[in-house]
């Protein structure tokens, strides 16, 4: 096999417009080169997500690939097709990369890597040294097949895959039979390729057109799903998160709290609704400004969400009152839990404020009893907490739904 297989058949005009072969060999690169804008663009959108720079990336290179098979640059022929196929290698290695990051996985660069430095080594002796066509076909071919087994490696080890990462593994699957089985099955048909006319022309091109065509679409496809899903996912957090605090808001408390009371109580498990409210917050703000109103409003978030730990819901229900509604918690355990928090809060200084102003907070606790709802609690809480202001501040009441009869004509003693 000589320099005859270096030989590439040049795109011809029609009558006035393009021929079939050219139309058919642009479908591609106008597929890839569309994708890879529309990856792009949504990265200028969403700068914090720089794996869409890389498929944008690996789409491009596919069209960069699929070009070069039909038009050479002043380089010559063979190395025109170099940097073809290494365009190809470019796109297979940027796709399974992002798949595998979209998944929750770690790249294995150095695996994906050896097939690509293999396959590209190979490519090059069979095409400088020793020229053959149908070796480098089905080196290329071998190259991004395994690539793709090593993406369906990555996906099936998941648990509780989602619907969308069952696609996906089945995507890699296909994708990896039609680069190891396809070529084979093609050249054990028509036999090996003569030159690149014979190439263009037979079954096995053919095949790759419409294949790559149609996987680059269902993968581009998945992709964007997971990135709708992603985007879906933040907007509905940041609608029920307060950006202050970074604590649940109202909404977000109510949602995640009643879920967490129905569950509890369904376990017949004790639980306690803890609400706090920062001491004479609005003289603070009128007095430090509200920059430093803020600081104490995210110092107090913080030190309620250290303490609160990751089974507790915490949220800043209003301006400066908060909620967290502890599982597996009785009074004796709420009470605990708010003296801890009020008294690490009130001993230390915040930052902005000067060191002798003291920032105090007022608890007021109810433990689930009966057929109460999540309101129910909230307002026992709060007139707990009124009587933990009325009576000086800086306290923790606790509120109780059941009381001797002796003292059930007296208000007060519905807290302690």
């Amino acid at each position: 096999m000589g320099a005859r297989h270096y030989a590439s058949p040049k795109p011809q005009l029609g009558r006035g417009f393009l021929d079939n072969g050219l139309f058919i060999s642009l479908v591609n690169p106008a597929i890839a080169l569309t994708l890879a804008m529309a990856f792009l663009a949504l990265w200028l959108y969403r700068r914090d997500r720089p794996h869409l720079v890389l498929i944008a990336m690996a789409y491009t290179g596919s069209a960069v690939g699929f070009l070069l098979q039909y038009f050479t640059l002043p380089i010559g022929l063979p190395a025109t097709k170099l940097f073809s196929n290494l365009g190809f290698m470019v796109a297979s290695l940027g796709i399974a990369a992002t798949v595998i990051r979209q998944c929750g996985r770690q790249v294995p660069w150095f695996g994906m890597g050896l097939f690509v430095v293999g396959g590209l080594a190979g490519f090059s002796w069979f095409i400088f040294v020793e020229p053959d066509i149908t070796l480098r076909v089905l080196l290329l071919n071998f190259s991004i097949g395994g690539i793709s087994l090593v993406v369906a490696a990555e996906l099936r080890v998941i648990r509780d895959k989602t619907p969308i990462q069952k696609v996906m593994l089945a995507l890699a699957v296909l994708s990896g039979m039609n680069f190891l089985v396809r070529p084979v099955v093609s050249v054990a048909l028509n036999g090996p390729f003569t030159g690149y006319e014979n190439l263009y022309s037979s079954l096995y091109w053919t095949t790759a057109l419409f294949s790559h065509a149609i996987l680059s679409l269902m993968i581009a496809l998945c992709l964007f799903t997971v990135e709708a899903l992603d985007l879906t996912a933040t907007l509905r957090s940041e609608s029920l998160t307060d950006p202050l605090s970074g604590l649940l808001n109202r909404r977000g408390f109510e949602t995640k709290a009643s879920k967490l009371l129905d569950s509890c109580i369904s376990s017949g498990l004790p639980v306690s609704l803890v609400v706090a409210d920062l001491d004479r917050f609005k003289s603070l703000n009128d007095r430090h400004g509200h920059a430093a109103g803020d600081k104490v409003i995210i110092e107090f978030a913080t030190r309620l969400r250290d303490a609160a730990g990751s089974r507790a819901v915490a949220a800043r229900i209003g301006g400066e009152e908060f909620a967290v509604l502890l599982p597996m918690a009785d009074p004796a355990a709420a009470r605990l839990f708010a003296e801890a928090v009020r008294t690490v809060f009130s001993g230390n200084a915040i930052a902005g404020l000067p060191l002798d102003v003291r920032v105090t907070g007022s608890f007021g606790i109810s433990s689930h009893s009966g057929g109460e709802s999540l309101d129910d609690m909230l307002h026992r809480a709060d007139e707990a907490l009124y009587h933990a202001k009325k009576s000086g501040r800086d306290g923790v009441r606790v509120s109780y739904q059941r009381l001797p009869e002796a003292v059930a004509s007296d208000p007060a003693a519905w807290v302690a």
